[in-house]
């Protein structure tokens, strides 16, 4: 099987749930319980005096 042919086959069938899987878990960790928190500390950074 030529290299390109077995890279697309990949992409097209696992590749793409590996990547909507982590879309999915991407999305449910910016949006847990407790996020709004932790969000709010990373903004203030730059703002923080050393």
């Amino acid at each position: 099987m030529e290299t390109y042919t077995a890279m697309r086959h990949f992409a097209d069938s696992w590749g793409l749930l590996a990547m909507t899987l982590s879309f999915l878990g991407f999305v449910l960790f910016v949006f847990r319980p407790g996020a709004k928190e932790s969000a709010a500390q990373a903004s203030a950074i730059p703002l923080n005096e050393d």
